[in-house]
């Protein structure tokens, strides 16, 4: 997050992604490097480094370097040594963008044109985020991220029927929703970024004439956008540390309305220093302990005994193993969306393995900041893909305006 490496000339940040450890600082001038860990000369750690003057000193030998991975200053070598004027390092190419510091980890010199994700359109004190780590692999993970049908169980507690609403509505405490339907009837449609999908309730009112309609987009490849609330919309990144560790995001935010972000993080019981530890965001709701679970609380009415939505979803995440076993998973009709996950993803590891371009990257690309997800009651028989689709997507995709136009092609094909 921005607010991790706020301060120029701060305390340098370690960050471990996709299996490579990295130093991420602010300079003096406020502009923010991404560098390897370990100093090129004799690898010790430049997260322990002298972080002044528009550069990162390596504490052992007082190399210096610069956001963009120069040699500015090697004070161990003679001045007219050549090494000073090719010494580097390597850097990551980075952009600050909508509260997070992105990071280019491909070929640097073709680094493709950064793509700022929806929640973009918010000015940043609209943008709330909860961040914590999670002991396993991302892909389970983002599979409780894209698994619709969960919710009205693990976190019935805090997704509470509620005859009053017409959609999801938010309280200091709870969403309340429209409909008690536990087995969500699951749509997918593919799409050039990954899928979107609906999980289609029956309403407690007007079930005759109406759907309770909650599509999710699942955004190759660690982006999924949930279906919003009427205060905020939500987003999920969940970032592989490596193969047994993600750092699960959870963005809330709107133009306009929104939450704070010390009320979004109360929310889901991931308060930095209180319930998540500060530069680790380990949580002190941990497997050690059982997520602090509270049997009492049970039996007094709340579903789990479990404080937060995320430490209710990381309970179950963990509890899989560092890696879960498939072979044993027995799917069932709720699963679609968890089907076309793993297809689709497996797929695309080939298609690159063989030296195609990676799910998403296919150009034209659908703009990533109009990629929306909806939450809301449909009429039967109306096309819920048609729902937040952007021109540009329909344009790129052939993804028609509006039913009539769907109702013309079948007449036109016929």
């Amino acid at each position: 997050m921005i607010e991790d490496v706020a301060e120029p000339d701060g305390t340098p940040l370690r960050v471990r992604l996709l299996g490579e450890n990295m130093v991420v600082f602010r300079n003096t001038e406020g502009r923010i490097g991404a560098l390897d860990e370990l100093c090129p000369h004799r690898r010790a750690s430049l997260a322990f480094g002298r972080n002044e003057e528009c550069g990162l000193r390596c504490l052992y030998h007082g190399w210096k370097f610069d956001v963009d991975g120069n040699a500015v200053d090697m004070s161990s070598e003679p001045v007219d040594a050549k090494l000073r004027g090719t010494m580097k390092t390597k850097a990551y190419p980075v952009v600050e963008s909508a509260g997070f510091v992105w990071v280019w980890m491909g070929d640097p010199e073709n680094v493709i044109p950064f793509s700022p994700p929806n929640w973009s359109a918010a000015p940043a004190e609209k943008i709330s985020i909860v961040k914590m780590h999670g002991g396993c692999n991302w892909a389970q993970v983002l599979e409780g991220s894209i698994d619709s049908a969960h919710s009205s169980s693990l976190h019935s507690s805090n997704m509470p029927t509620a005859t009053e609403v017409s959609g999801s509505t938010a309280t200091d405490t709870a969403w309340l929703r429209p409909s008690a339907d536990k087995a969500p009837k699951i749509e997918v449609q593919k799409t050039p970024f990954g899928f979107r999908y609906a999980a289609i309730r029956k309403p407690i009112i007007d079930a005759d004439k109406q759907d309770y309609v909650r599509m999710t987009l699942f955004q190759a490849p660690f982006t999924v956008h949930i279906p919003s609330n009427d205060q905020y919309h939500l987003s999920q990144m969940l970032v592989p540390i490596d193969d047994v560790n993600t750092m699960f995001y959870w963005i809330a935010w709107h133009p306009t309305k929104g939450i704070s972000q010390d009320a979004w993080r109360k929310f889901c019981g991931a308060e930095i220093g209180k319930d998540v530890e500060p530069v680790t965001f380990k949580k002190r709701r941990n497997a050690e302990n059982n997520y602090l679970q509270d049997r009492a609380l049970m039996k007094a009415g709340d579903f789990t005994g479990i404080y937060g939505i995320p430490c209710q979803d990381m309970a179950m995440w963990e509890s899989m193993g560092p890696i879960a076993d498939r072979s044993e998973d027995l799917l069932g009709s709720s699963d679609k969306a968890i089907f076309t996950f793993r297809t689709q993803m497996y797929r695309a590891a080939q298609a690159v393995q063989k030296g195609e371009p990676a799910l998403g990257a296919v150009e034209p690309r659908v703009p990533l900041a109009k990629l929306m997800s909806f939450e809301g009651m449909v009429p039967k028989g109306d096309d819920w893909r048609l729902i937040n689709v952007s021109e540009e997507e329909r344009r790129l995709t052939g993804v028609f305006a509006d039913k009539e136009e769907v109702e013309d092609l079948a007449d036109a094909v016929s």
